[in-house]
């Protein structure tokens, strides 16, 4: 009995690690978000210049400490990725540049104002919460979500506003992290916010 617990308990843990580092980079790009509307008197993201690709790129350089900068995803994040059923994930772009934090997290966050059928979605963010560590899977360790121009960080559903609902978030889990025909890589984020921070699939 205790050869099938052990990994059962080395599991739990291991998602509970990914959680704890997944809220912890939360907290941080939401206090971020803060203060570079306070530091610009600015009511909202867009008034506070976050406008372009280059101008997300300086926010991540100004507000994060960064130890490695890379053109593109390659070099900052791992070679490849795969998703809950294994199966290589290809529904993500690798092209923007990225950055490796200090506390070993891998970041990149594209300007992608409009996508998605949202006018408020300012930036997609992906985050690979141990860097290049494995498991390299989306939905535990690499997470992407959305940033809004009121400072909100959310998933993405459909050009739904945010806050999203909890059965918007468990749609677009069940439809792209949970499902081998997803089209992008959105919904594993939302889940763990509708379960108050547990990984419960």
């Amino acid at each position: 009995m205790s050869a099938m617990t052990v990994p059962t308990l080395m599991q739990n843990y291991q998602k509970k690690s990914y959680v704890t580092q997944l809220h912890k980079m939360y907290n941080e790009f939401s206090q971020a978000l803060l203060q570079y509307q306070t530091d610009r008197n600015a009511l909202n993201l867009t008034e506070a210049g976050l406008v372009s690709q280059d101008t997300a790129n300086l926010f991540i350089k100004n507000y994060f400490k960064i130890i490695q900068e890379c053109d593109s995803m390659d070099g900052c994040f791992a070679d490849e990725y795969n998703d809950l059923s294994g199966v290589k994930l290809t529904a993500y772009l690798r092209t923007y540049p990225s950055f490796v934090l200090s506390n070993g997290a891998s970041v990149r966050m594209s300007y992608a104002k409009g996508t998605d059928g949202s006018e408020q979605k300012l930036c997609n963010v992906g985050v690979d919460v141990n860097g290049k560590q494995g498991p390299n899977i989306l939905g535990r360790d690499l997470f992407f979500f959305a940033i809004y121009n009121d400072g909100l960080i959310d998933d993405v559903y459909n050009g739904v506003l945010p806050p999203l609902s909890e059965e918007d978030r468990e749609k677009q889990f069940q439809s792209q992290c949970n499902s081998s025909s997803r089209t992008n890589a959105w919904g594993c984020f939302g889940k763990i916010l509708n379960d108050n921070w547990e990984m419960t699939y």
